[in-house]
């Protein structure tokens, strides 16, 4: 039997399982799927249960079962490409045949002193849990800081509030005006949103500095009881440590059919590789459907698409709280209560349909 090995179940993986499992997966083929935790993490929820608004069970979906699918729990160390084996901590090496990496992404700290050591983070499950207990600990009235105002950065500190009115959230950003990358239409939406609801909006931030007990904006000390850090993200440290060519991010860079140039059984999904758009849960499902089509005409031993299409990304969506939020369908700007219903109705779909 050939091994298909699948490195994380996130967004990428689990849409490569549903796409191959139970009818499309040859008969002389198994799945070996690896993760640290045994489900599969909805991360774009991270920052709510980091907000104590949901809880830890929200957020988890059970991975699929499968006579031929095999699930190993464990710390990936090492991936050797020259003799397709895969290394954990403290277990025997797993080879593979065909081998896809969607190991997901850490946070990046710009080389800023001690923002690695004093700051809290919502990349991975067990972190979003650490970070939940921290926040709601605070007695009323601490100073929580966030460093970053993306996408991450902005539904937290939004719900945060709507989770402890009491805590005085103080949001950093780079850019004159929060989400510099959308629409002013939303932007100005978003950044009024949190003036008259009492969050801080510090703008063209720029942090120098993480201590204990405070953080330094353009080399001003400002108190801050905790300080949570959503200012950019790069790949996984295993992938960062591979001898193969990268991009300026530090993502991987693939042939058009998804695959690491010299190594045509080894696929890369998600945040770790080289996309034309910013890494997200939508983009990562789009490449995983264009992957287990290359799979299944290698398998069948048919000759390769010459082109793949461009993966077409619906849009973007992002809350405020439980009652209000923003969105971007196509170039439609929508803010209100009805992008946050839209995006329930997504995240309760994807569940019931995953689960």
């Amino acid at each position: 039997m050939k091994n298909l090995v699948l490195l994380g179940g996130g967004y990428g993986n689990m849409r490569i399982l549903q796409r191959l499992l139970p009818n499309q997966l040859p008969d002389d083929w198994t799945i070996t799927l690896i993760d640290r935790v045994p489900y599969h993490c909805l991360k774009t929820e991270y920052y709510a249960l980091a907000a104590g608004t949901i809880s830890d069970q929200h957020v988890r979906v059970a991975f699929p079962e499968h006579p031929r699918l095999k699930v190993r729990y464990g710390e990936v160390t090492e991936i050797n490409l020259e003799e397709k084996l895969v290394y954990l901590a403290n277990e025997e090496p797993i080879p593979y045949d065909d081998l896809v990496i969607g190991l997901g992404c850490e946070d990046k700290y710009h080389n800023v002193p001690g923002a690695d050591t004093y700051t809290y983070s919502i990349q991975t499950i067990e972190e979003a849990r650490k970070t939940y207990q921290t926040l709601n600990n605070l007695p009323a009235n601490s100073i929580v800081s966030i460093v970053g105002g993306g996408l991450s950065g902005v539904e937290l500190a939004s719900e945060l509030h709507d989770s402890r009115p009491d805590l005085q959230v103080k949001l950093f950003d780079r850019g004159k005006i929060i989400l510099s990358s959308f629409p002013e239409r939303l932007s100005v939406y978003v950044q009024n949103w949190f003036e008259t609801h009492g969050v801080e909006i510090i703008n063209h931030a720029n942090i120098t500095k993480v201590e204990k007990g405070k953080l330094y904006n353009n080399d001003e000390p400002i108190a801050s009881d905790v300080v949570v850090w959503t200012a950019g993200i790069q790949p996984n440290a295993v992938v960062r440590a591979m001898d193969v060519d990268k991009d300026q991010h530090g993502r991987v860079i693939l042939t058009k059919h998804h695959y690491i140039p010299s190594f045509e059984s080894v696929f890369v999904v998600g945040d770790c590789a080289s996309l034309p758009s910013a890494p997200s849960a939508q983009l990562a499902e789009g490449q995983a459907e264009q992957i287990v089509k290359v799979l299944l005409k290698k398998w069948n031993n048919e000759e390769l698409p010459k082109d793949l299409p461009n993966i077409k990304l619906k849009g973007v969506l992002g809350s405020l709280g439980k009652k209000h939020g923003f969105g971007l369908l196509g170039e439609t700007a929508i803010t209100g209560r009805v992008p946050r219903l839209i995006k329930s109705g997504v995240l309760w779909m994807y569940r019931h349909h995953n689960g």
